[in-house]
């Protein structure tokens, strides 16, 4: 019955404005790449060359916190001495407190 002037126009020419609805979505890809990957993947080679130059005698955090010395270095591990007798090291961040204050202790 009644056409609005939206539906009554033509479409045409819609080439650009379909381009120019992608600008947005590459621009965030851009800055999540320099934000994000681009660090990431830095830190990344970073470990892999440090891993690589270990050698006997270097000292060394596993990722579970130990502290200790390489005492060999094969392809795919590393044999760590903790200590000469078994007294694992450990960074003080890592300990949640003492034991002395638990509630559940016995005297």
């Amino acid at each position: 019955m009644f056409a609005t002037p939206a539906f009554a126009q033509a479409a045409g020419g819609s080439g650009g404005a379909a381009f120019a609805q992608f600008i947005p979505l590459i621009l965030i890809f851009a800055i999540m790449y320099f934000l994000m990957i681009r660090p990431q993947q830095k830190r990344a080679k970073q470990h892999r060359e440090m891993v690589a130059a270990l050698k006997k005698g270097d000292q060394i955090v596993t990722q579970g916190g130990l502290i200790g010395k390489v005492a060999s270095a094969r392809d795919d591990e590393l044999e760590v001495e903790i200590a000469q007798r078994p007294r694992p090291r450990r960074p003080l961040d890592d300990c949640p407190g003492d034991l002395r204050d638990h509630p559940g202790r016995r005297q």
